[in-house]
C-alpha cells in the first residue's frame, strides 16, 4: 500500500508539473522534486515500523529500500522520458 501511495504521489507531482509548466522540463523538475519528498516519507514509514510496530532497524531497512526504490525508479523513468 505504501508503494502504491508513492506511485500516486508521483502522479500528483507530475500533474502539478504539467499544470504549472507546459514543457517537458517542468515534468522533469516535478519528478526531481518528488524523489527527496519520497525519501522523507519512506523514512517516516520506517520510523513507524521501528517505533510502533516493534521491528528492528535491521528488519525495516530492506523494506525501506524497496519502498523507496520502486517509486523513485518510476520518477527516474519520467525524468529520462521528459529529457
Amino acid at each position: 500500500m505504501v508503494i502504491a501511495g508513492g506511485v500516486v504521489l508521483l502522479g500528483v507531482f507530475l500533474l502539478f508539473g504539467k499544470l504549472w509548466g507546459t514543457d517537458a522540463a517542468a515534468l522533469a523538475l516535478a519528478a526531481k522534486a518528488f524523489i527527496p519528498v519520497w525519501l522523507v516519507v519512506s523514512g517516516i514509514n520506517m520510523w513507524v515500523g521501528v517505533s510502533h510496530a516493534g521491528y528492528s532497524v535491521r528488519e525495516e531497512l530492506p523494506i525501506l529500500v524497496i519502498v523507496f526504490l520502486v517509486p523513485a525508479a518510476l520518477a527516474c523513468l519520467a525524468i529520462w522520458r521528459a529529457s
